[in-house]
């Protein structure tokens, strides 16, 4: 069970404070795109990612959803979106200090991605025979 520090005390969180915990975190992540965007991102911190690299590095995302994401994403304070002093202008985005702590998140998806689909790929093999 998850730990909750209440006034200096840590407990266990009930059943009930893990769902809304739950629930809090998939209303923050969920979705198809956010945690590709935050993976794309925090894979890439020494790049200037800018909106195009984004939307082209993302397989199947719209411009229109990508931006619904990034200011969502901001709101969480999961990204920053900086305006560079260029012509045209141009947005960098990045992951913040904050948005950082989703990576264990982002990789135990990613390596339970990786098993799942070794599992589906074996399972069909063993079909075919």
């Amino acid at each position: 069970m998850a730990k909750i520090i209440e006034n200096g005390i840590e407990r266990e969180a009930s059943c009930t404070e893990e769902l809304f915990a739950m629930r809090d975190s998939l209303d923050v992540l969920g979705g198809k795109w956010k945690l590709m965007i935050l993976r794309y991102l925090t894979n890439r911190p020494d790049q200037q990612i800018h909106f195009k690299k984004l939307q082209r590095g993302i397989d199947g995302i719209s411009a229109k959803m990508l931006s619904k994401e990034l200011k969502e994403l901001e709101m969480n304070l999961l990204i920053t979106r900086t305006i560079q002093d260029t012509k045209p202008i141009t947005v960098v985005y990045a992951v913040t200090e904050y948005g950082k702590s989703v990576l264990p998140v982002t990789e135990t998806l990613v390596n339970w991605g990786i098993i799942h689909r070794e599992k589906i790929k074996e399972s069909m093999s063993s079909s075919d025979v």
